[in-house]
């Protein structure tokens, strides 16, 4: 049996998808998922509102080994957002990850193109918390001054790859993390405050 998605599949994408906007126009700040989703894990319940929300019948999804493992949430995705799934994350849309070791390379992501940097990948991270963990102190647009993230658990080396990510810009992937109940944005054009700024 299929788990349910959203219970008003309108108002609630809507709602998800004005936090995504939130998330990524104002990088690092931690905003709400109201609608309720039942997923089967190992997907979160925030993972597939996202997923609910951005992804369909046009759009290549790339699953970590985790994810794609379990067919009940192969078979979540594909009846409920009939979303394309893709073997190698340069072909996706969107990426989804339950944790960090799972992320591919960034370099094997669409990183889009100079001329549409818009088609680049948006990884989708798994995490438990986004109010502790790693401590990310960001500059950039959409961001007076400097704003703190924490979150966990991140990659290790996390500066580096959003470093080498800014590096990429007006090219690059963005990154959404996702608790069950919370989502915030690394867009491209974020960067650490200790590179200079």
């Amino acid at each position: 049996m299929v788990s349910v998605g959203f219970a008003d599949p309108v108002l609630s994408a809507q709602s998800t998808f004005r936090a995504i906007l939130e998330a990524t126009a104002r990088p690092g700040s931690v905003q709400p998922l109201a609608a309720a989703v039942s997923a089967p894990p190992p997907l979160s319940a925030g993972a597939a509102a996202l997923a609910l929300t951005l992804c369909d019948h046009d759009t290549g999804v790339w699953l970590d080994v985790d994810l794609r493992a379990a067919d009940d949430v192969v078979e979540w995705l594909r009846f409920h957002c009939g979303c394309r799934l893709v073997d190698a994350p340069r072909e996706a849309a969107f990426a989804f990850a339950t944790a960090p070791r799972t992320l591919p390379p960034l370099a094997e992501l669409n990183l889009g193109s100079p001329d549409y940097p818009d088609r680049s990948t948006t990884i989708v991270l798994q995490v438990e918390s986004l109010r502790s963990g790693m401590t990310l102190v960001l500059t950039g647009p959409g961001i007076r001054g400097r704003r703190t993230l924490r979150a966990g658990p991140l990659p290790d080396d996390m500066p580096a790859l959003l470093a080498v990510n800014r590096g990429w810009f007006p090219c690059g992937i963005d990154l959404l993390l996702v608790t069950a109940s919370e989502v915030a944005g690394l867009p491209r054009s974020v960067r650490i405050a200790s590179e200079g700024d």
